[in-house]
């Protein structure tokens, strides 16, 4: 799609290939990022598959619950693969060139996957609100249907609605300038470089935050305040424990998740001083999240602990 848009607007194009410098201000040891965020990405890889495997395994966790936890998973596999191959190939083999048609493609899919990554969140929040205030509808509310209903109307939503973020920004003039100090092509680091007004990009990426991220935001606030008044108002302090119990590990990753998003957000509207504080954040925005959800999940929920210790010592019995 990218590459006919390119040969349609070839008179606009001045460049053939857009460069990423990698982390801006320290070209010339970042290759020593390179072990950190390599382990990161095999950990994201790792610990994904091996809960996948686990929900698949195990009966005790074919729950809807279960069910958003392991397209998360996907999702978060699916992020981290779109961005860490090519990170780790200009930290290792100086592979800074990338083709318009690449980096716009990679561009849309990452703003799929985090915007899928925000869905799951406000589903796994829908479904914890329905199962604290409202158990007796749980099981006629929350079933498998729905979980294939949520999921299908959030790809629909994110891969639809993402779609004119590549498309104005491959629409853009770029004239001589093509170095991209960023290890991935961002919206606003790409249009950066051309020669023509970006007003419209700008006013779409900050529409798509607010449509998409601000709405899931609002709904799982919602969500969770509803639940906070329900668990307040049990009388047994043990049920209220249990209770909150559930939604701990949701709790952590969604803080995470959107609190780096706001502060990306920030540092890219504001003059910074330090450039590599919004390009590390952002890389590692796209990196932590695959690495840290099913930690701490398997840290935080005990069915799938349990699970997770049957699966590892079952494969160590068959070796």
């Amino acid at each position: 799609m990218f590459q006919s848009l390119r040969s349609s607007n070839s008179s606009k194009f001045q460049v053939s290939e857009f460069v990423l410098m990698g982390f801006p201000g320290i070209h010339e040891w970042q290759h020593w990022l390179s072990l950190p965020l390599a382990l990161l990405y095999l950990l994201a890889l790792g610990a994904n598959i091996l809960i996948l495997i686990t929900i698949n395994q195990e009966a005790t966790l074919h729950q809807p619950m279960y069910h958003f936890l392991g397209i998360l998973a996907v999702v978060d596999v699916g992020l981290a693969t779109t961005i860490m191959p090519k990170i780790l190939a200009i930290l290792w083999f100086n592979a800074k060139a990338i083709s318009l048609p690449e980096c716009f493609s990679q561009m849309y899919v990452i703003h799929c996957f985090v915007g899928m990554e925000s869905g799951i969140f406000l589903c796994m929040a829908i479904d914890r609100y329905v199962a604290i205030c409202r158990p007796l509808q749980y099981s006629s509310v929350i079933t498998e249907s729905f979980v294939v209903k949520a999921t299908v109307l959030m790809i629909l939503r994110n891969s639809l609605l993402t779609i004119p973020v590549p498309v104005l920004a491959s629409q853009r003039h770029y004239c001589f300038q093509n170095q991209i100090e960023h290890c991935l092509c961002s919206n606003l680091g790409v249009t950066s470089l051309s020669c023509d007004d970006k007003t419209i990009n700008s006013i779409y990426q900050l529409l798509l935050a607010w449509t998409l991220m601000g709405s899931d935001l609002g709904m799982i606030i919602l969500s969770y305040a509803l639940i906070l008044q329900s668990v307040l108002s049990l009388n047994s302090d043990e049920a209220a424990s249990k209770a909150l119990s559930t939604c701990t590990s949701h709790l952590i990753l969604i803080l995470f998740f959107y609190t780096v998003v706001v502060v990306i957000s920030v540092t890219h509207s504001v003059t910074m001083t330090v450039p590599l504080f919004p390009v590390l954040l952002n890389v590692l925005h796209n990196v932590l999240p695959p690495s840290l959800n099913p930690v701490v999940y398997a840290l935080k929920n005990k069915e799938l602990r349990q699970g997770l210790k049957k699966v590892l010592r079952l494969g160590i019995k068959n070796n």
